[in-house]
């Protein structure tokens, strides 16, 4: 697996990491031996580089991979965030001031079993707090040896800009694929530029660029899809049908679709370090080969006339999901 710089200063990680929100249920049933077997996999794959959170089944995903790294010490470049939490109805609300954040922290590092974090996100801005205030907070934890550099989640290039006044930014974290098109407006160019890097989740879309994606009614109840306007008819189908082509164009090229939208972001920039998440050993095998997949000009000019930027039906987020992150087109 090819490495890459985790910001300016950070330390290298395989180019490709492993997002692990699906280790607490998010897509569906799953048990800690399955979640085990694929950072063992990862491990044998070369893929070093770990994104979690704490809200991740309300501390589940990090307890799982603290159990792991337990018996694998110093294997895995670790990012994990803070920064959002819940009232007593369940309401999505978001804190970051230092004393939540601390809090925070501090129970990540205590499921995780360890005593510092290479990376440390805030998960979503907390609006009314203003930016260089948060950065202080963070500054702080990095003096005191607990991160190792400071990232934000789904924030505006804006935001970086001010953030960045402060004190270097390791990453910036947002959704980004073939049919999340949004940091092509300025969150790309502004990590570069800055030198953060720029690590996008949800690469494979949420899995619409698998090769036998989840029927909806298969996920009715369960997980986050089951409310995001891309997977609700008619737009799921629509979504499906404008990806056929894609699919006949991976398979002249010897990949699965998969791969060759994973191949897409990371030709996006050499500053760009995806993280696509799977519980599964088969799905991470399949996603690891397109750090090997080469696409000429010619390619990716293809792929823009079969996908072009807007193509996806229906929006990325419900309104619900929509909260908390910040825009800019």
């Amino acid at each position: 697996m090819q490495k890459r710089q985790l910001g300016k200063d950070g330390p290298l990680v395989s180019a490709m990491g492993l997002g692990c929100w699906s280790f607490a249920g998010s897509y569906g049933p799953t048990d800690v031996a399955e979640s085990h077997a694929t950072l063992a996999k990862a491990l044998d794959l070369g893929i070093d580089f770990l994104d979690i959170a704490n809200v991740y089944g309300n501390g589940v995903s990090e307890q799982v991979v603290g159990a792991f790294i337990k018996d694998h010490p110093g294997r895995f470049t670790i990012a994990t965030k803070g920064g959002i939490w819940r009232d007593e109805n369940n309401v999505r609300g978001f804190n970051n001031s230092p004393e939540h954040l601390r809090a925070a922290l501090e129970t990540s590092l205590r499921d995780l079993g360890i005593d510092h974090v290479a990376l440390y996100y805030i998960h979503r801005r907390e609006q009314a707090r203003p930016v260089e205030d948060v950065m202080e907070t963070l500054v702080r934890f990095k003096e005191e040896g607990k991160i190792g550099g400071i990232g934000f989640s789904e924030i505006a290039p804006f935001t970086l800009r001010r953030a960045c006044a402060v004190h270097p930014v390791m990453a910036v974290q947002s959704e980004y694929s073939l049919w999340t098109r949004l940091p092509d407006l300025g969150m790309v160019q502004a990590c570069k530029a800055l030198g953060a890097a720029f690590v996008p989740f949800s690469p494979l879309g949420r899995g619409i660029f698998a090769e036998d994606p989840a029927d909806p009614h298969a996920y009715a109840q369960v997980g986050f899809r089951a409310n995001t306007p891309r997977f609700q008819e008619p737009h799921f189908s629509a979504n499906l049908k404008a990806l056929e082509p894609f699919r006949e164009f991976a398979a002249s090229k010897g990949a699965t679709a998969a791969q060759l939208a994973l191949a897409w972001v990371l030709h996006q920039g050499d500053h760009l370090i995806p993280i696509p998440g799977t519980r599964s050993v088969a799905h991470l095998e399949d996603d690891a080969k397109a750090a090997a997949l080469t696409l000429t000009p010619a390619d990716l000019a293809e792929i823009d006339r079969i996908l072009p930027p807007g193509f996806a039906h229906g929006d990325r987020y419900s309104v619900l999901q929509w909260k908390g992150a910040e825009g800019y087109s």
